[in-house]
């Protein structure tokens, strides 16, 4: 063994422990980088336009683009959360007390089904009301005190929020100002070929942005209507409910029919027709019209997964990375199916230049 190739040996070593390291060390900030990272590269077509119209001036378009950017997804994400905080404060309080009383909705719909389904329902126990409003109560005291430790560790984690949100921003500052040069090093370090570079690449950036801009503007939508028609048919806590569905959006093929429908088959159980029917024809008409149109032109067929693999990937990534898992799911499935199509080309040239 040569001193060259010893000393090959010993530098890769040394860089895969220094990056290890690295990782280590930004770990307690992953959400700050991640989120700042995926912020920049959603700005980053706005901070070039106006460092044009700024004469170059980077620092100045930069200062603009974050400006922007607090405007238009920050500040409106942190009055929808403190209202929905508070809602969801006044929901649990109602439900300790009794209020709405779910017992009584549960026994007027089982009431309403026909006597055979209630037959097949009580072999399972499932019309024991005083047996199901313990659970009720249970549940709701545990509810309430998973609640109160949740809102005692934020608030106890409040400085560290304030850090990782300044962070964030100061990230998201310097890699719109210098996400050209940035871009250009990291295709550089790659040790691909230019082409497979800049196929994943071109990947990575697509399916970041169909994801994060498409799904999220189309779960706000259905978000916002789902929550309008519940306020509207005068069903408490709108804005949580309607919040919930704009998160459940986020997942293709079930979404916001997880909230809207046992809340339309209540009203049609329990006689409630009109209620039921203009619920049921609103999500599916209006809700489903947004999901229809307004998806294929923000996300577009770019990302070029079929709606099982978003679902998988969606659930499995929020599963390992909590709320991160929406966008990390699915980027990992994109890289998976561009890395395995990229080596299947290579193998079918390798095969025809043998053949040849």
């Amino acid at each position: 063994m040569n001193n060259h190739s010893v000393h090959q040996k010993f530098f890769h070593i040394l860089l895969f422990v220094v990056t290890v390291a690295l990782c280590w060390i930004l770990l307690p900030f992953f959400g700050a980088i991640f989120w700042g990272t995926i912020l920049a590269i959603l700005f980053q077509p706005l901070q070039r336009y106006l460092a044009v119209k700024f004469g170059k001036r980077r620092n100045l378009a930069a200062f603009a683009t974050l400006g922007l950017t607090i405007v238009v997804v920050i500040l409106p994400l942190s009055f929808v959360a403190a209202t929905l905080v508070q809602e969801i404060g006044l929901a649990y309080a109602q439900i300790k007390a009794g209020q709405p009383n779910f017992t009584t909705y549960f026994q007027q719909a089982i009431h309403a089904l026909p006597n055979s389904l209630q037959t097949l329902l009580g072999r399972f126990g499932l019309t024991d009301i005083p047996s199901i409003q313990q659970r009720l109560t249970s549940g709701a005291a545990a509810i309430s005190q998973f609640v109160a430790t949740k809102a005692f560790s934020i608030g106890q984690n409040t400085f560290q929020f304030v850090i990782s949100f300044g962070v964030m921003l100061y990230l998201v500052f310097f890699l719109l100002r210098d996400g050209g040069e940035i871009g250009r090093r990291i295709r550089r370090a790659l040790p691909l070929d230019e082409g497979p570079k800049q196929h994943l690449i071109a990947k990575f950036t697509t399916v970041v942005r169909a994801t994060v801009k498409g799904n999220i503007a189309v779960a706000a939508v259905q978000g916002f209507l789902g929550g309008m028609i519940f306020m509207t048919l005068g069903i408490q806590g709108s804005l949580l409910w309607g919040v919930l569905m704009a998160f459940l959006s986020l997942l293709p093929a079930i979404g916001a029919a997880l909230v809207w429908a046992p809340a339309a088959a209540y009203f049609l159980l329990t006689d409630d027709i009109w209620r039921g029917v203009i619920l049921i024809v609103f999500c599916v008409v209006v809700i489903g019209m947004v999901d229809n149109v307004l998806r294929p032109i923000l996300v577009g067929k770019d990302t070029k997964m079929p709606d099982w693999v978003v679902l998988i990937s969606t659930l499995g990534g929020m599963g390992l990375f909590g709320i991160n898992g929406f966008v990390i799911g699915p980027l990992i499935a994109a890289l998976f199916m561009a890395s395995w199509d990229l080596f299947t080309q290579e193998e079918e040239g390798r095969t025809i230049d043998k053949k040849v």
